[in-house]
């Protein structure tokens, strides 16, 4: 068989870093057309710009995605955002966000996807969930206090974050999930970033109000229902109420 197996396994890392690649511009492009094209005043869009060149996105590739996600020059964004509402296996409650420019070809490839689950034909449930603003950070004082940064920033709760848990997050840095009212997400991130913390993500995201028990078996089922769904191109985020 020679080195085939290595071209394959090339090829394979390839396609992830495109399909990744591919993400990250979309996230670029959706935070551009809601909060405009300056970084600056755009605490999504300045996240989604520092994480794709962490990624080694362009800085052609990053001006191109800014632009036509703010309707400036020749191209336009053309996206609709829907939720899929949902169960994964075992009854867990699941809210799937999608960008997509053709929903005829994606809502079909999300149901195939939901085979394994239940996807949502009975209303909403959304009830399940608060929607809140999440702001994901770091600090490069290992010892820099989580609790006193929330408050001072103006969020309601934080949570301690890992390298394991976001490899976004430097080894030997201080991490934290910052969670606030809606309205008060761009407020957060903009305290953060001027007080010494580097913001990696910041948007409006769902928290489940409560979480089913699970076995270890169970979990890891329910696991790799939600990494299908996430490997879906369209698939901007999955919540889900799983610890």
């Amino acid at each position: 068989m020679g080195r085939q197996w290595l071209h394959a396994k090339r090829a394979i890392a390839s396609l992830k870093k495109s399909k990744s690649t591919g993400k990250f511009v979309k996230e670029i492009m959706v935070a551009a057309k809601f909060g405009g094209p300056d970084p600056a005043g755009n605490a999504r869009l300045a996240a989604a710009v520092e994480k794709a060149r962490k990624e080694s996105v362009s800085r052609d590739v990053i001006e191109r995605a800014i632009k036509k996600g703010a309707g400036i020059g020749d191209e336009k964004l053309v996206l609709e955002h829907v939720n899929f509402e949902g169960y994964a296996p075992h009854k867990v409650p699941v809210i799937v966000e999608v960008y997509t420019d053709n929903q005829n070809r994606t809502a079909p490839e999300i149901r195939v996807l939901f085979k394994r689950g239940q996807l949502g034909t009975s209303g909403s449930n959304k009830f399940l969930f608060d929607q809140v603003g999440l702001v994901e950070a770091h600090h490069a004082d290992l010892n820099a206090d989580r609790e006193a940064a929330a408050i001072e920033a103006g969020a309601n709760e934080f949570e301690e974050l890992t390298h394991e848990q976001n490899d976004d997050i430097p080894e030997g840095t201080c991490g934290a999930r910052f969670i606030a009212d809606r309205t008060a997400t761009a407020a957060v991130s903009e305290w953060l970033k001027q007080n010494g913390w580097t913001v990696i993500t910041s948007e409006l995201g769902y928290i489940a109000k409560s979480f089913p028990e699970l076995s270890d078996e169970q979990r890891m089922e329910v696991g790799e229902f939600l990494h299908a769904l996430d490997e879906h191109d369209d698939v901007h985020r999955v919540w889900a109420a799983l610890k």
